[in-house]
């Protein structure tokens, strides 16, 4: 496809695209240098993705299938097409993702000594003591379900598995179909002695004849279904709580979009599941493993340390401790400077944590507001907001109901923070609050004075120890100021807001980054646009980078997940270059760099991907990064991004991404916690002022 000019194919299918992020992901698990454990956990998160992939974005296409839409995508593939190719690739996938588990992962895991075995491997006293679990654990817990005509057959809710059977009374020779749920509360593998496993179902199907007694029991098999779990939100609706508890209730109930079964079942039990849970042979998926590989994830919690990665610990920037380890006061020092943080090798903790923990107690904080996407099920952040609640602050926070996946956590949280006298606002009807934003306000002899941090990531430790992300800690004034607007438009009404410093979706985000754009493009040949990102799909952005590309600007994209850009075609794209990198941590954060590092450069970061949704429903912020130093920093940064040999792919002009070609043996995670560790030494050894004139370049 060396020539492609078409318009209609100048853009890559989203789909398409995001499931080839999933491959990447499921090559780390077959990468043979990679620890034992994280391979495994490397094919449970491969698991989550496609559970999620299925809930939200196939469902959507049969959704617009079934409504008889036949609007294409920008690639020129209708609903009907992309489903059929997502199908397609899928397979592939699984076939890859079994073969990885079952005749690599697995047997390694025997090898070092974890050994999962099935049923018909025990031997008698194995299979006695896990008799004895079954009785006591398990049996209770169960109940058996039969199809009959006083008996419907049972609702199965999303991602459960199961295990269904025909039973037969030999006496009267009748049979009929049974369910049995496997419950999700119990552990997926049932631990015996010598570091013996056995898959749960597994368990309960060598039992079936204790919940079925004076039955005989026939082809029992295991099933899981994936349904429709897309919230839909009505726009007028007055309780934003009250609307997102309902659509969370009717989300058990989404249509089924898969059925997962091992290879071989019955054609007649299966078509009796097909019937029953509506599906089509398209919607069926045949596994040649375990059904629902996620469960590794409890195998990886495993005090096996010889067969993880070795353990990182995030290390406290210059000023923010001194040697031995003793909290500055974060206000003190941000008055004089401000202080960028790349987690995980900057420590969540002794930061951003830090920084909302030390505004909580501070008697001098007269307010607290920040925004609340995703959090930790045992939040300091939230456990801070709540002090400082108790002690009289004013404390906001704005805790986004509709994050995907999260909502049932964020409504316990809003109701804790509520119950502690915090102000808590839902989010708004029509647009996700993604923005990951807080401000401080504290009275200082007299004058107010404002405190901030701007970042990429969720205020969640859990996800700042494994998600690379960056944040902006800040005293600016105009920082301050347009963060005090933009809480002021959250909690509030109002319009045609206008910020000093910070860009902010849905109102300015895209215009700006498209007149970014046309500033290095009008630079032609000297023009350099380099971005880090999530997802790029936005036709408009995309466009612009076309034309940037085509006056001679170069640009360099590194773009974890989905990208819809179709770079180096002749005439169209060949200035612009796409790379992904995907290793132990999950590249997360965004970066756009506009000029380069020896002529005036613009540095932005912030929590927007450059997507229509992002752009134009929800409620995004970048900002600007001004001090030198740290935009030296950032540039050693997307520097390190770009020069990566190890975990990192390149998008051809044809959709396809291969690896690319280690040769310098460049990986850029290691390299930055190398850059950490080194850091470190310089705060044990040095005061910060020595440490910001001789060590900095060293970031």
């Amino acid at each position: 496809m060396d020539t492609i000019r078409s318009k209609d194919i100048k853009y890559i299918n989203r789909e398409l695209s995001w499931l080839e992020f999933n491959a990447r992901v499921l090559e780390l698990a077959g990468d043979k240098k990679q620890p034992l454990l994280e391979r495994a956990k490397f094919l449970a998160i491969f698991s989550q993705n496609l559970d999620e992939f299925f809930q939200v974005r196939v469902a959507a296409l049969k959704d617009q299938l079934e409504a008889g839409i036949s609007v294409t995508s920008t690639d020129t593939l209708s609903p009907g097409q992309q489903l059929k190719a997502i199908r397609n690739r899928v397979e592939q996938l699984l076939e890859q993702h079994s073969n990885l588990f079952t005749k690599d992962v697995l047997i390694g895991l025997k090898q070092a000594g974890i050994k999962i075995l099935n049923w018909d491997e025990l031997n008698q006293d194995t299979q006695d003591e896990a008799n004895d679990i079954f009785n006591e654990g398990i049996f209770p817990v169960l109940t058996p379900l039969a199809v009959d005509p006083g008996h419907p057959f049972p609702y199965i809710s999303n991602l459960s598995l199961s295990i269904a059977a025909i039973v037969g009374d030999p006496c009267l020779n009748q049979h009929r179909f049974v369910r049995v749920k496997v419950p999700s509360l119990l552990p997926r593998f049932v631990q015996l002695k010598d570091s013996l496993f056995v898959p749960l179902e597994q368990v309960i199907t060598a039992h079936l004849d204790s919940l079925f007694p004076g039955m005989q029991i026939q082809s029992p098999f295991t099933f899981r279904i994936t349904r429709n779990a897309d919230l839909t939100l009505e726009e007028d609706a007055e309780d934003l709580l009250s609307a997102v508890e309902i659509e969370l209730r009717r989300r058990r109930f989404g249509q089924a979009v898969r059925l997962e079964i091992p290879s071989g079942v019955d054609p007649e039990v299966r078509s009796l599941l097909m019937k029953e849970l509506e599906v089509e042979n398209s919607d069926v998926y045949e596994i040649d493993s375990m059904l629902d590989l996620s469960s590794l994830w409890s195998l990886y919690d495993l005090a096996r340390p010889d067969l993880k990665a070795e353990p990182w610990i995030g290390i406290t920037q210059p000023g923010l401790a001194d040697a031995e380890d003793e909290m500055a006061n974060i206000f003190s020092l941000l008055k004089e400077r401000d202080i960028l943080v790349q987690h995980p090798y900057d420590s969540f903790a002794s930061s951003v944590e830090a920084f909302i923990s030390q505004a909580a107690r501070d008697p001098h904080v007269l307010a607290i507001k920040q925004t609340l996407y995703r959090t930790s099920g045992d939040s300091p952040i939230v456990k801070s907001l709540i002090r400082a609640a108790d002690s009289g602050k004013q404390v906001v926070a704005l805790v986004e109901l509709k994050a995907r996946f999260d909502e049932q956590a964020n409504i316990a949280w809003a109701r804790a923070l509520e119950q502690a006298g915090v102000h808590v606002v839902y989010g708004l009807m029509g647009l996700k609050t993604h923005s990951k934003t807080a401000l401080v306000v504290r009275q200082e002899r007299g004058v107010i004075k404002r405190y901030c941090h701007i970042g990429t990531g969720n205020y969640n430790s859990k996800t700042a120890k494994i998600y690379e992300d960056i944040g902006l800690l800040s005293s600016d004034e105009d920082l301050g100021s347009d963060l005090s607007q933009l809480f002021n438009f959250i909690t509030g009404f109002g319009k045609d807001i206008k910020y000093k410093r910070l860009i902010v979706a849905p109102q300015a985000l895209r215009s700006r980054m498209i007149e970014l754009i046309e500033t290095q493009a009008s630079k032609k040949e000297q023009g350099l646009i380099v971005m880090k990102l999530n997802n790029l799909s936005d036709p408009l952005t995309i466009e612009a980078l076309y034309k940037a590309s085509m006056a001679g600007a170069k640009v360099q994209l590194i773009v974890r997940s989905i990208c819809r850009l179709r770079p180096g075609v002749q005439g169209l794209s060949e200035n612009i270059t796409v790379r992904s990198i995907v290793d132990r941590y999950l590249e997360h954060s965004r970066i756009f760099a506009f000029g380069g590092p020896d002529e005036p450069c613009e540095f932005f970061i912030g929590s927007a991907d450059l997507m229509e949704r992002n752009l134009d429903r929800r409620v995004e912020v970048i900002t600007p990064v001004l001090d030198k130093t740290l935009q030296r920093r950032i540039w050693k940064i997307l520097t390190l991004c770009l020069a990566d040999d190890t975990h990192a792919w390149k998008l051809n002009s044809d959709a396809s991404w291969e690896r690319i070609a280690t040769t310098k043996g460049i990986n850029s995670q290691s390299e930055l916690r190398s850059l950490a560790l080194k850091t470190e030494q310089h705060r044990k050894v040095l005061d910060p002022g020595k440490f910001l004139l001789e060590g900095a370049d060293n970031l």
